[in-house]
């Protein structure tokens, strides 16, 4: 499966992006993953095959949506409240499961990434 972010950009403490990953071909559960400078690789939200169930990292929790249009092949990540430590580089990532992960060994391909930086 071949993804393709796009959506990311400057702006803000506050504002909102909205994240769009589109695949091609057959989708299962996916997510979404953040690294900073410096720092690991870190999840941030996945959902399910069909969208019925979600998770969060506690940073995002209230914060950020994770949603699916399968129609369109699509995966989306809103993100509202935004805040500097937010800031990092986002990964699209697609699991051959129906159940959802947490951690980037459950997925096995990933996009190229998208810049998001939040200024204060």
């Amino acid at each position: 499966v071949k993804l393709v972010e796009s959506g990311g950009g400057s702006v803000q403490a506050g504002g909102s992006v909205k994240l769009s990953c589109a695949a091609s071909g057959r989708t299962y559960a996916m997510g979404w993953f953040r690294q900073a400078p410096g720092k690991e690789r870190e999840v941030v939200a996945s959902i399910n095959w069909n969208g019925s169930v979600s998770y969060y990292s506690n940073s995002v929790k209230g914060r950020f949506t994770i949603s699916r249009d399968d129609g369109n092949n699509t995966l989306y990540l809103q993100m509202d409240s935004l805040v500097s430590e937010d800031t990092a580089v986002y990964f699209c990532a697609s699991s051959l499961f129906y159940t959802l992960g947490r951690e980037w060994a459950d997925f096995h391909s990933w996009g190229q990434g998208t810049q998001v930086t939040v200024s204060s």
